[in-house]
Formats: C-alpha cells, sequence, structure tokens
C-alpha cells in the first residue's frame, strides 16, 4: 500500500504546469482592428474618442497616422457620432488606400474652437503612438468645417509636427498661418456652392500661405456645397498625397 507524498505530486504538478507553458500557442493574441473606442482622462474628465487600426496591422513596422477632426454636427460627448462623418467612412468604403493608424477625437462643443483642446489632441496622440508603432516622420492632420478650421490653427501651432495637413471647407484668420505653415505641404479643398462657409474663406488662407513663400494648393468642386467632403476623401486619392510627404528628424 502507497503512502501520499504532497512533496512529489507538488513535483509533478509542476513538471506537467512547464511542460504545458512550453507548448507554442496556437492562436497567439493579435491586435484589435477596425474602429476601436476609448477613453482619456482629460483635465479630470474622461473623454471617449475613437481610433482606426488597418485589418493588416502589423506592429514589427511603422505605420504613419491621420488626425481628423469631425465638424459642428458631430460634437458631443459620446465618443462615436464623430467617426461617421467625413474621413472615418471614407476609409471604410476604401480601407486598402488608406494604410494609416487614425486618431478621432470628439469635441464635446459647438461653441469651443479645435484650438482649445490642443493640449487634449496632443494627449491622445502620446497614447496612440505608445499604443502602437508609429512613424513620427508621418504625421498628417485634416478635418471639415469646424475641423477645417482646427485643421488650420492646430496646423500652425505646431509646424514642425505635422508632415502635411489637409484641411476642407475651412475658416478664421488668414494672418494667423501664414508665416508657420510657408514650409507645410496643405492641400485645401471647398464646394464653390457652399453656403454655410465662404470658399473665399479657403482662398484667403491659401493666399496668406502663398504670400509668406508657401505652396499651398485649393481644389474646389463647381456646384457643391458645404459638403466637399466626400469628394475630397473618397475622390482625390487623398492618401496617396499624404504618404508622398514626410518630415524631416
Amino acid at each position: 500500500m502507497s503512502r501520499y507524498n504532497p512533496f512529489l505530486m507538488v513535483a509533478m504538478l509542476l513538471a506537467v504546469c512547464t511542460s504545458v507553458l512550453a507548448l507554442p500557442l496556437q492562436n497567439p493574441p493579435k491586435t484589435e482592428t477596425g474602429i476601436l473606442f476609448r477613453t482619456y482622462a482629460y483635465k479630470g474628465e474622461d473623454r471617449k474618442y475613437a481610433v482606426y487600426v488597418p485589418r493588416n496591422y502589423d506592429a514589427t513596422k511603422k505605420w504613419p497616422m491621420i488626425v481628423f477632426l469631425h465638424g459642428g454636427g458631430e460634437c458631443g460627448t459620446d465618443g462615436a457620432k464623430q467617426a461617421a462623418v467625413g474621413l472615418p467612412p471614407a476609409v471604410l468604403l476604401n480601407s486598402e488606400k488608406w494604410p494609416f493608424i487614425i486618431l478621432i477625437p470628439q469635441k464635446p462643443v459647438a461653441s469651443a474652437n479645435w484650438e482649445a483642446y490642443d493640449d487634449m489632441i496632443m494627449g491622445m496622440m502620446d497614447v496612440e503612438e505608445k499604443d502602437y508603432n508609429i512613424d513620427k516622420t508621418m504625421l498628417y492632420l485634416t478635418g471639415l468645417s469646424q475641423g477645417g478650421h482646427g485643421s488650420w490653427m492646430v496646423g500652425a501651432a505646431h509646424p514642425k509636427l505635422w508632415a502635411a495637413i489637409a484641411p476642407i471647407c475651412g475658416y478664421g484668420d488668414p494672418t494667423k498661418v501664414g508665416a508657420p505653415l510657408k514650409e507645410m505641404p496643405i492641400w485645401a479643398f471647398h464646394g464653390e456652392a457652399d453656403n454655410v462657409v465662404n470658399p473665399e474663406q479657403s482662398k484667403a488662407f491659401v493666399k496668406a500661405v502663398m504670400d509668406a513663400g508657401g505652396t499651398a494648393k485649393l481644389t474646389t468642386y463647381p456646384g457643391v456645397g458645404h459638403n466637399s467632403w466626400d469628394n475630397a476623401y473618397r475622390n482625390e486619392k487623398l492618401w496617396d498625397w499624404f504618404l508622398e510627404h514626410k518630415r524631416e528628424q
């Protein structure tokens, strides 16, 4: 009759666990892809936002990143509707053309401009640069309407950060951007029949940059109203244009 030996049992269990741990994982964990919803602690409050990760994301290589600033209609605190208009749906419709990590913050109120949340945008970028293998020489900024204004202003506030910007139906004070953005690759867009933001606004911004010695360009759409972003994001090969530009180290 054998006697129970607890030390022998422990040794046998350890041997079994060691052999199991040594086996290769059959299904190693994968990075989540698609539009992901996140939360960022900002000034004592949780701010919800979204990030798009391409289905073929590979953490062993560096990826460019776009920051997309939405318009006034998508303001709020739900953290989701800013992904329903403009760049995000265009990317989902043609995902193979957009090999970018895309940060999609949400501005809580329409009464404040995007530059009031500059530090929030920068903080969210820092988070995503830790979570993903981002090429910091390939950071791009774009947005529509209020986000077009934000693209001009946040772009001018960080001229050494962005590799290129693409404001759509933006507005504001052109005198604030000419000198800061004179070395920035810029492609602006506007509908010629826009009755919300006068297309002369985009023309004035581009002129200010050109007068400062820059090379900004503007594409306008005859007969198109405020929604010039679907044309810009879906038809203009903006994805290729972004990738042509890389900021020097």
